[in-house]
Parts: structure tokens; C-alpha cells; sequence
């Protein structure tokens, strides 16, 4: 059963959900952070990325993906394009 989701004025409209951040492309730069108002995301060091102890690198992580609501508006932000967005009739209920 396909869900109709509609905006205030009854237009259609298919929410895309944030589910996951490219560690290796994120750039770790906050606009995404910025723009969301729900704390889906925060910055986070890159353990992978760990030189004699210290922490070269930060990028963004997701948080908590079920807080999204869909909006896009991180994914218009972003300069490297490395998030990955599920629109809700993909979506598993």
C-alpha cells in the first residue's frame, strides 16, 4: 500500500529520508548540521583517518535517521553530494 503524503496546500509530496553520510567524502563541513533542525547528525572524529594519536579529520554522522523528516533541505546543502536519501514509499514500514 502506497502512503500519499501531501504539503498544507494538498500538493503531493514524497518525503526523502537522510539514512547514511559517505565517511570518505564527507568534508565534514556543517552545512548540512546547520540546516537541520532535528539533530538527525552531528560531527564526529574519523577513526580511520587517526595519525600518532590525533584526529586528522571530522565528518558528519548520523545520529539518529528516524528523527528525519524528510525535508532534503541537508542534501541541497551539501558540496560533495555524500548523503544518501530513501524516499518514504521505499522506505520499509
Amino acid at each position: 500500500m502506497m502512503r500519499t503524503f501531501t504539503t498544507r496546500d494538498g500538493s503531493i509530496w514524497m518525503p526523502s529520508y537522510l539514512t547514511s553520510i559517505d565517511s570518505k567524502t564527507c568534508i565534514g563541513c556543517c552545512r548540512c548540521f546547520k540546516v537541520c533542525s532535528r539533530d538527525v547528525m552531528h560531527l564526529h572524529g574519523d577513526e580511520d583517518d587517526d595519525f600518532d594519536g590525533k584526529l586528522n579529520r571530522m565528518i558528519m554522522v548520523v545520529d539518529d535517521a528516524g528523527r528525519c523528516i524528510g525535508c532534503g533541505a541537508c542534501g541541497r546543502v551539501c558540496p560533495k553530494n555524500c548523503q544518501t536519501h530513501v524516499a518514504a514509499d521505499e522506505l520499509a514500514t
